[in-house]
């Protein structure tokens, strides 16, 4: 690979954190643009302290970098647009855009990749609601905006229209059909701008809409498993992929549905830092630079907990007793409840007595 690059990334949580390791690895030198100068990657890494809305602080990292990334969504693509230089965002604004927006996504999703969605409407107002069929379950989602569960609201019943309705009158959303899914999957894909690496398909487990565990290689048939992975290439195609993109999906019993897609590295492929000869976020490196890709081997059977804030003393504990398990903790400052404070990753033949944490071991 070419000499030493200055690598920009704009968000300095735990993604750009361990963006910013895999790229020191690397011989790179990285600088991040955060809003907390006290951000994790000021662990590793140089801080720009600014919004990320800021055109002059944008511009001054564009200036000092030869190559810039994205840590996640909620990142100011016109701002991006105006100080970019040719080649210089090898990712593009266009991803951005898209994965920024649901109605976006699934019509990226729907229409030009072709692939699986589940069945959706867009919701304009809460006119949009009054004629939908209250035999089937729906959950309702801010077309922008929303993560972990926030800007969402689930529709099992007429009662819960009334809040529906108004988070319909508050912004534009997709409404989407609960899918009868036997798992959740993910499955990371990165890209150099010309060809694409593959990770394991992972299964996930989900507590109040957020991850709490993941098992790798996920329990569904190889048929199935191979296409996940075709699914997840199709998309990266379409998207002239550079860097690492996730593709979360539902496993039904004989198919594959697209949920929705994420521009970066992801909570769930964590667990290749470990248990992969390459990680989510070297690849990512790689991928960005238009450097060449390593085929992804996966070591052995792994699983990952992610460990929330309210979980950091029964995870500290449970490396003490279990010490060939992995522990990550990010350097955040304040351990708020469900914040995602670091994850523990171990090799695991029987992923079923790995227990998430505040399901038994949160003392």
């Amino acid at each position: 690979m070419s000499s030493t690059k200055t690598i920009g990334i704009i968000g300095g949580g735990q993604l750009g954190q361990m963006m910013a390791i895999s790229a020191i690895y690397m011989g790179h030198k990285v600088i991040t643009l955060d809003p907390a100068s006290d951000c994790p990657s000021s662990r590793v890494s140089e801080v720009i302290a600014a919004p990320y809305d800021d055109v002059d602080a944008l511009r001054q990292l564009s200036d000092r970098c030869d190559v810039l990334t994205y840590e996640f969504e909620n990142v100011d693509a016109d701002g991006l647009d105006a100080v970019i230089k040719d080649g210089q965002l090898p990712q593009g604004t266009e991803l951005l855009r898209i994965s920024q927006n649901r109605i976006f996504e699934k019509d990226f999703l729907s229409n030009k990749a072709q692939v699986t969605v589940a069945p959706y409407k867009v919701v304009t107002s809460s006119l949009d609601l009054e004629d939908i069929d209250l035999s089937k379950n729906y959950v309702l989602k801010t077309a922008t905006g929303g993560y972990d569960g926030h800007g969402q609201k689930v529709i099992t019943s007429a009662e819960d229209l009334e809040e529906a309705n108004a988070l319909a009158n508050s912004a534009e959303c997709v409404l989407e059909e609960f899918v009868n899914f036997d798992l959740e999957i993910s499955v990371i894909v990165s890209g150099n701008g010309k060809d694409v690496t593959v990770f394991p398909v992972q299964e996930n487990i989900h507590r109040n809409n957020i991850l709490s565990k993941t098992i790798v290689p996920a329990r569904i048939s190889d048929r199935l498993a191979d296409r996940a992975k075709a699914i997840a290439v199709k998309i990266s195609e379409q998207l002239n992929l550079s860097g690492t993109l996730c593709v979360e999906m539902f496993a039904t019993a004989d198919d594959i549905i697209v949920n929705e897609i994420a521009p970066r590295p992801h909570n769930s492929g964590h667990y290749s830092i470990e248990a992969c000869d390459f990680s989510q976020f070297d690849t990512h490196i790689l991928g960005v630079l238009g450097a060449p890709l390593p085929a992804i081997n996966l070591h052995e059977p792994a699983v990952m907990l992610n460990v929330l804030g309210q979980h950091v003393e029964a995870a500290e504990r449970y490396v003490t007793e279990n010490p060939s398990a992995h522990l990550h903790m990010y350097g955040k400052l304040e351990a708020k409840h469900n914040r995602k404070m670091g994850h523990v990753t171990l090799f695991s033949n029987e992923p079923d007595n790995v227990v998430e944490f505040g399901k038994g071991i949160d003392f």
